[in-house]
């Protein structure tokens, strides 16, 4: 009776599925982005197309990366803080990858924000963001 307690749980498998699926999300973003700023033209689909595309396929994965932050921060298997999905390599628990998540985390919340304030922040600095991430 004891061993069937013992396993992976819904948040456990949450939050692989929702970093997985962000990961996925995140490649077809960078890819629609490149495209967009090479202005492919595939036939049929007006540049329009491939911007929307690339803006609503971002959102998405950042909306998947909230909630597998969440779920990383609820689930108790790690023992993940707060404070170790912000800065990084200070966790205890896998400190290289949740270091490298983090930093990828705060470089994605500096795209977006600075996408949202983009008219304010003029062309130059809003592509210097973008540019920085991808770069990383």
């Amino acid at each position: 009776m004891l061993l069937a307690n013992v396993g992976p749980t819904a948040l456990w498998y949450l939050t692989r599925a929702t970093g997985t699926v962000s990961l996925l999300l995140l490649t077809a973003s960078v890819a629609l982005g490149i495209a967009n700023v090479g202005r492919l033209k595939a036939a049929g689909w007006p540049r329009f197309v491939v911007e929307g595309l690339h803006r609503n396929v971002s959102l998405l994965a950042l909306t998947l990366l909230g909630v597998h932050i969440l779920t990383s921060l609820l689930d108790p298997f790690a023992g993940i803080h707060v404070l170790d999905a912000i800065i990084p390599l200070v966790a205890t628990y896998r400190p290289l990858w949740l270091g490298l998540g983090a930093f990828a985390a705060d470089l994605l919340i500096a795209v977006a924000l600075t996408s949202i304030v983009r008219r304010h922040l003029g062309h130059g600095v809003w592509r210097a963001t973008h540019w920085l991430a991808y770069l990383c």
